[in-house]
């Protein structure tokens, strides 16, 4: 289930509305937030693990978004199987 937010009475304008095309054949698994820069971190392949998201996201793109935001950043996530890793939660919490 996602929760989606937006001001009341701007379900369909212009920023609101995403176009999906469908495509047949292989798939690409994208991990995209919110950033200072906007920037969108793509995996080139296989899941995300438990490893994979503390090494390719949380250490390199946390920190400094944290750093940005200063003291009321707010971090957080969907939840995922990997994203609750008692490594993770451990990588976190340091």
């Amino acid at each position: 289930m996602a929760m989606i937010w937006r001001e009341p009475g701007t379900r369909y304008q212009t920023l609101n509305i995403v176009k999906r095309g469908h495509y047949r054949g292989g798939g690409l698994l994208v991990w995209a937030g919110i950033a200072t820069n906007g920037r969108i971190e793509v995996f080139a392949g296989g899941s995300v693990t438990a490893f994979r998201y503390r090494d390719e996201i949380l250490h390199p793109l946390v920190p400094p978004f944290i750093a940005t935001m200063g003291t009321d950043a707010i971090f957080m996530d969907d939840n995922a199987r990997p994203h609750r890793a008692r490594l993770v939660r451990s990588y976190l919490e340091s």
